[in-house]
Parts: structure tokens; C-alpha cells; sequence
């Protein structure tokens, strides 16, 4: 059974291993509430899997050691172990699902790990590591149900409640639940009145289902771009933890996702992955109570793919009303793209894009469609641009 003092036990251990990552005040996330991020985004490796790989592989016997360790990881627990494997001087093996970010990759091997790709996702991983666990008798580290790894992640709570003693509630991504488990049991061991909300990814519920159906539960499938939290079945020891120290579980939409990463961005100057974000977009749309509350969002990884990166930015642009596409029908005769042009500069609308076709069968043969790509403001601003057009009598489409 997880102990207050193995928690405490695992911040010694890792006082010289991991960063104490600071709170940030974030007052434009949710105006309703006072918004702190905990940014572990910022964590040695990127994330805060180094804190329980790291303690985890500080506590094993220098037979298990001398083996080498295994993982296996979406990404952000395989630099953990890598990192702290190298530390002590010990072989690691990490499994990863194909899918994994390049970056994530790349940083696995630049910690010193062999690398294994394995076909599928998260569980694919996982299988293949414990394969090759029997076979070379390597020692596994588990990424998030083991009593170590719970602990070393439950630093987290003791340094919240240190920085922030009043704070009314963490709000704390899930994936297989060792995050939130750590926390959960450090916060609610201190301040017993304090509540902890989880979030997870709609496409990737596993915990949440578990949860609300009083048993465990594995999907058949996962698909978010929270990569490091698209587990399908959360573990024995955290879905224990989870249910006796976690007040509620949530889940949070793709464009959600999106608009935390680019809030996180403009508002913060700060990169966070999908997974990371997730807490935060439970705060800025409201899928837990926070109004007059003092809250704190668990930013737990920053290691998102520039090319993800890229697609999500766009997504949040979109979600957030701040890039719009036009459809315009339109007479085909000199004139038309300078008047509907006109009309979005005097409403400050930004050109990016313009496609003109003719119109095709079935079509008045005198008709053409302009295709519009806009940067705007906000929807009211949308509105604004095309309630214009309309007054004008462009068909909009």
C-alpha cells in the first residue's frame, strides 16, 4: 500500500534528478477562476515520467540492475527511464508504438536507450515488452502501476500544496492513472478537503468508463491526439487509487485539446502536447466546477511532433473563431472579387487564400464560386464579415 511517507521518501530521493517546476499564474485561461499551471512540460526529458521511472530505478536491487531495464511507452516514460537507466549506469530497452512522435523517438535514443518499434499503439508496446522481459530477463518498469512510479509522480502533490497551501483544486491528466494517483493521495493525504478532477481525451475514456461502471474496463480502440494518454486500460493499483482519492473524471474533445495548446502558446509562450493539455481544457471550458475557485492545471508533457504541432495550431485557429473559410456564389462578370474583397478589408478580415471556379453542371452557366480563406478575430468578427457580405447580395454558401 502508497504511503505519505514513500511519497516524501521519493522527493529525497529525486531532489538532485528532477526540476521543481514553479507555478504560473494563467489569469485569461478561465476568467471565472484563479488559473495556476504546473508546468511539467518544462520537466527534465520534457514531461513528469522522469519522476517516477527515476525513482523507481533508484529503489531496484543491484541484481535487477545488473539485468538492464525494459519499458515500454507512448514517449514520455521511455525518456524517463532512459534518462535515469543512464544515470545509474544500466542498460535499457524501450518499446514503442509506431505511432510515436519522431521527437519522442529521437529523444529516447539521444538518452541512451536501444530502441524496439512495435505496430499498434500503447498495449501493442506493452505486450512486446513484457516478451521480451521473459525472454532476456530484463527487469520492467511499468509506466504507471507500480508503487514506485506512483510515488515518484506524487511529488507533484507535495510540490503544489508547498507552493500553493490554499489551493482549492488540481485538475490532472490521465492516461493508465499513475499521475493521477500519485497526486491524488499526496493532496488528499495533506488536505483531505481539496479536490482532484481527472481528464481524459473522449477518444481515449478508458478510466473514465472504468470509473462510472465500478470496474475495469480495456477499449477496443484509441484515437486522440493526446498521444501520451491514448492507453486502453488503466492498471489494477491506479484504478484502486483512483476511485478512493479522485473526486470526478471528465473528458475533453479534440478542438478542446487544440484551443489549450494554442491558449498555452499565445497566452503563455509555452508548448504543451496534447496530453498535457488536457487538464487545462477541463479549466477553460468548464467541465469542472471552478468559478471563485484557486486551481491548478497539471501541464504533464511538452513533447509534441512540430508536424502535430502544426495541424493542432490550425485546428485551434479554427475552433477559436480566429480562421474562417468562405464559400461565395457569385455572377460571373469583371468587378466581383474586388467588391467582395473590399467589404472584408473594411471589416479587418486578413486574406490567406482564394480559389475561383466556374461554376459547374446544373449551375447557372453564368455563375461562378469564390473559395475564401480568412483570418479573423473571433466568430463575433465571422458574423460581422458575413452579415456584410450578405447585405451587399452575396450569396453565401
Amino acid at each position: 500500500m502508497l504511503t505519505l511517507d514513500k511519497i516524501y521518501h521519493a522527493a529525497y530521493v529525486l531532489k538532485d534528478v528532477v526540476r521543481n517546476t514553479e507555478l504560473i499564474k494563467a489569469p485569461a485561461l478561465n476568467s471565472k477562476a484563479q488559473i495556476y499551471l504546473k508546468p511539467e512540460n518544462l520537466q527534465v526529458t520534457g514531461s513528469f515520467k522522469v519522476r517516477g521511472a527515476g525513482y523507481m530505478i533508484s529503489q531496484l536491487s543491484d541484481e535487477e540492475k545488473a539485468k538492464g531495464v525494459i519499458a515500454c511507452s507512448a514517449g514520455n516514460h521511455a525518456q524517463g527511464v532512459a534518462l535515469a537507466a543512464t544515470k545509474y549506469g544500466i542498460k535499457s530497452v524501450i518499446c514503442l508504438p509506431d505511432g510515436a512522435p519522431i521527437s519522442k523517438v529521437e529523444a529516447t535514443k539521444g538518452y541512451g536507450a536501444e530502441v524496439v518499434m512495435v505496430e499498434g499503439v500503447y498495449d501493442d508496446a506493452y505486450a512486446e515488452a513484457i516478451r521480451l522481459r521473459d525472454e532476456q530477463k530484463y527487469t520492467f518498469i511499468h509506466p504507471f502501476d507500480t508503487e514506485n512510479v506512483i510515488a515518484g509522480q506524487g511529488t507533484i502533490g507535495l510540490e503544489i500544496l508547498e507552493e500553493l497551501p490554499d489551493a482549492d483544486a488540481i485538475i490532472v491528466p490521465i492516461g493508465g492513472g499513475g499521475l493521477i494517483s500519485g497526486v491524488a493521495l499526496a493532496a488528499k493525504k495533506l488536505r483531505p478537503d481539496i479536490k482532484v478532477y481527472g481528464v481524459q481525451a473522449a477518444g481515449a475514456p478508458s478510466m473514465f468508463n472504468s470509473v462510472n461502471n465500478k470496474k475495469i474496463e480495456r477499449l477496443d480502440s484509441v484515437s486522440t491526439i493526446a498521444d501520451g494518454i491514448a492507453v486502453k486500460e488503466p492498471g489494477e493499483n491506479t484504478f484502486k487509487y483512483v476511485n478512493e482519492y479522485v473526486d470526478e473524471i471528465v473528458t475533453v474533445t479534440e478542438d478542446e485539446i487544440s484551443s489549450a495548446i494554442l491558449a498555452l502558446i499565445e497566452q503563455h509562450k509555452m508548448i504543451a502536447e496534447g496530453a498535457g493539455a488536457v487538464s487545462v481544457a477541463a479549466a477553460m471550458f468548464d467541465k469542472v466546477p471552478v468559478s471563485n475557485k484557486k486551481v491548478v492545471c497539471i501541464v504533464s508533457g511538452g513533447n509534441i511532433d512540430v508536424t502535430i504541432l502544426n495541424r493542432v495550431i490550425k485546428r485551434g485557429l479554427t475552433r477559436s473563431g480566429r480562421n474562417h473559410s468562405l464559400l461565395v456564389e457569385l455572377v460571373d462578370k469583371p468587378g466581383q472579387l474586388k467588391g467582395v474583397s473590399n467589404i472584408i478589408a473594411d471589416k479587418g478580415g486578413n486574406v490567406i487564400s482564394v480559389h475561383h471556379e466556374r461554376a459547374g453542371e446544373g449551375s447557372d452557366i453564368n455563375g461562378c464560386y469564390l473559395r475564401i480563406v480568412l483570418e479573423t478575430r473571433n466568430f463575433e468578427h465571422i458574423k460581422e464579415i458575413t452579415d456584410a457580405l450578405s447585405a451587399a447580395g452575396y450569396k453565401l454558401i
